[in-house]
Protein backbone atom coordinates (compact mmCIF):
# COMPACT_ATOMS: atom_id res chain seq x y z
CA UNK A 1 0.00 0.00 0.00
CA UNK A 2 2.84 2.39 0.82
CA UNK A 3 4.38 1.84 -2.62
CA UNK A 4 1.09 2.82 -4.25
CA UNK A 5 0.90 6.01 -2.20
CA UNK A 6 4.49 6.90 -3.06
CA UNK A 7 3.81 6.24 -6.75
CA UNK A 8 0.77 8.52 -6.60
CA UNK A 9 2.92 11.20 -4.96
CA UNK A 10 5.44 10.80 -7.78
CA UNK A 11 2.74 11.30 -10.40
CA UNK A 12 1.56 14.43 -8.63
CA UNK A 13 5.11 15.78 -8.55
CA UNK A 14 5.36 15.09 -12.28
CA UNK A 15 2.17 17.09 -12.89
CA UNK A 16 3.59 19.90 -10.77
CA UNK A 17 6.75 19.88 -12.91
CA UNK A 18 4.61 20.38 -16.02
CA UNK A 19 2.98 23.31 -14.24
CA UNK A 20 6.42 24.77 -13.58
CA UNK A 21 6.98 24.91 -17.34
CA UNK A 22 3.72 26.89 -17.59
CA UNK A 23 5.06 29.41 -15.07
CA UNK A 24 8.12 30.00 -17.19
CA UNK A 25 6.25 30.44 -20.49
CA UNK A 26 2.66 31.42 -20.16
CA UNK A 27 0.29 34.31 -20.00
CA UNK A 28 -0.50 35.95 -16.69
CA UNK A 29 -3.62 33.88 -16.09
CA UNK A 30 -1.78 30.64 -16.92
CA UNK A 31 0.96 31.60 -14.50
CA UNK A 32 -1.56 32.24 -11.73
CA UNK A 33 -3.17 28.85 -12.30
CA UNK A 34 0.25 27.18 -12.37
CA UNK A 35 1.17 28.77 -9.04
CA UNK A 36 -2.01 27.39 -7.55
CA UNK A 37 -1.22 23.98 -9.06
CA UNK A 38 2.22 24.07 -7.47
CA UNK A 39 0.75 24.75 -4.06
CA UNK A 40 -2.03 22.18 -4.30
CA UNK A 41 0.15 19.50 -5.86
CA UNK A 42 2.90 20.05 -3.34
CA UNK A 43 0.48 19.74 -0.45
CA UNK A 44 -1.06 16.57 -1.89
CA UNK A 45 2.34 14.98 -2.50
CA UNK A 46 3.55 15.85 0.99
CA UNK A 47 0.43 14.44 2.63
CA UNK A 48 0.72 11.20 0.63
CA UNK A 49 4.39 10.88 1.56
CA UNK A 50 3.60 11.60 5.21
CA UNK A 51 0.94 8.88 5.32
CA UNK A 52 3.12 6.35 3.48
CA UNK A 53 6.31 6.84 5.49
CA UNK A 54 5.03 7.86 8.95
CA UNK A 55 7.72 10.53 9.18
CA UNK A 56 6.78 13.04 11.89
CA UNK A 57 6.45 16.66 10.91
CA UNK A 58 5.67 16.26 7.22
CA UNK A 59 2.05 17.21 7.84
CA UNK A 60 3.29 20.45 9.40
CA UNK A 61 5.37 21.18 6.32
CA UNK A 62 2.27 20.60 4.15
CA UNK A 63 0.31 23.03 6.33
CA UNK A 64 3.05 25.63 5.98
CA UNK A 65 3.05 25.15 2.21
CA UNK A 66 -0.72 25.65 2.18
CA UNK A 67 -0.31 29.01 3.92
CA UNK A 68 2.48 30.08 1.58
CA UNK A 69 0.49 29.05 -1.50
CA UNK A 70 -2.49 31.11 -0.41
CA UNK A 71 -0.34 34.19 0.18
CA UNK A 72 1.50 33.66 -3.12
CA UNK A 73 -1.80 33.61 -5.00
CA UNK A 74 -2.95 36.80 -3.30
CA UNK A 75 0.36 38.52 -4.05
CA UNK A 76 0.21 37.45 -7.69
CA UNK A 77 -3.33 38.79 -8.11
CA UNK A 78 -2.27 42.10 -6.52
CA UNK A 79 0.67 42.26 -8.92
CA UNK A 80 -1.64 41.68 -11.89
CA UNK A 81 -4.01 44.39 -10.66
CA UNK A 82 -1.12 46.83 -10.28
CA UNK A 83 0.10 46.08 -13.81
CA UNK A 84 -3.38 46.62 -15.25
CA UNK A 85 -3.73 49.88 -13.32
CA UNK A 86 -0.47 51.15 -14.82
CA UNK A 87 -1.61 50.18 -18.32
CA UNK A 88 -4.89 52.10 -17.93
CA UNK A 89 -3.24 55.28 -16.63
Amino acid sequence: MNELLLAAAGLIVLAVAVGLARILRGSDVERLMAVQLLGTGGIAALLLIAYATDVPGVEDVALGLALLAAFASIAFVNLLDADQGDAEA
